[in-house]
């Protein structure tokens, strides 16, 4: 018998002044009751009733030690209750981890629109450009984007695909002139992002002829972050690859241009992964189901701006 077994026979006795009155409140036996709080006594190495054949009292050890069995499982009980509405209502804390652009442009935005219907439920949101593991740094949920996934055995949502296209600022192309392919970026300063999503050396375009690769040339600025980049195309430093999400606001300003347009590079799945399927409380169910339906949206929007974004800057 467990220890919060024996505290619930030894507050069932004392509460209601018999072994025989426990035993019927339990269900059980009046032997069983008995043997329970012997054997909490021996554990204890205290005498918590007096026991005569008439009636039972309760040493002082015996009334302290049923104040706190009280609160203990008052607690135990709440933690219960608790736990239990986990599964039905969203609450509690959320611990997620997502790759900075898709963070900063998709996924505070799905945070902020999703407390508005689940107040309730908080986030911790970290933006990293790796793939964390989930369990070894408590995250409960990871929004990657990925050609593909590892098996994990962990549980991934896609909600969408997304990909890149080359940018730079409208100064840099009116003093370096605009490439017309992707042969002719050997010409220019093509800047490169490193980090586990992006090419380094090579850039592979999807185009009108197929799919077209090319050496990139040595570059004058590395960085490891699409928003970074995003600073430094913006600069006139050079073409950069960036992400949808990273260029949508300096096309729509006009600050960005999307050097060929025609073609578009590293088409990604977009994945919100977490643990397991089985026992999926609510905050984390009605979290996925959000993201399901808003994200897609988000990305299509944001496609439709790309396509329709300025190409020349003699526009």
């Amino acid at each position: 018998m467990d220890v919060f077994q024996t505290m619930r026979f030894f507050m069932a006795v004392a509460q209601s002044g018999s072994f025989t009155a426990a035993a019927e409140l339990l269900d059980t036996t009046t032997t069983n009751v008995s043997k329970a709080v012997s054997s909490l006594e021996t554990r204890l190495q205290t005498r918590l009733i007096n026991r005569t054949t008439r009636r039972l009292a309760l040493t002082e050890a015996g009334a302290r030690y049923l104040q706190r069995c009280e609160r203990i499982l008052d607690e135990v009980r709440e933690a219960d209750e608790e736990a239990g509405t986990a599964h039905t209502r969203p609450m509690g804390r959320l611990k997620i981890h997502a790759m900075s652009a898709i963070g900063n442009h998709y996924v505070i935005d799905a945070i902020a629109k999703y407390r508005e219907t689940h107040p309730s439920v908080m986030f911790d949101l970290t933006l990293t450009n790796r793939l964390p593991d989930l369990l070894e740094e408590g995250y409960d949920m990871s929004i990657v984007l990925a050609r593909d996934l590892p098996d994990s055995g962990f549980v991934a949502q896609r909600l969408g695909i997304t990909y890149s296209i080359l940018c730079a600022s409208p100064a840099y192309l009116k003093k370096r002139g605009i490439p017309d392919s992707p042969g002719s970026l050997g010409a220019h300063d093509c800047l490169r992002i490193v980090n586990t999503v992006m090419p380094v050396e090579h850039w592979a375009f999807e185009g009108p002829e197929g799919v077209e690769s090319i050496n990139v040339p040595l570059s004058p600025f590395h960085i490891n972050t699409a928003d970074g980049m995003t600073v430094a195309i913006t600069n006139g430093m050079g073409i950069g690859i960036q992400p949808i999400a990273s260029a949508v606001n300096g096309l729509r300003a006009g600050t960005l241009v999307r050097v060929l347009p025609e073609y578009r590079l590293e088409e990604l799945n977009l994945f919100a992964i977490y643990p397991s399927r089985k026992f999926v409380d609510a905050k984390t169910k009605t979290w996925v189901e959000f993201l399901k339906h808003h994200i897609p949206g988000m990305l299509a929007s944001d496609e439709k701006i790309v396509g329709s974004g300025k190409t020349s800057v003699f526009e």
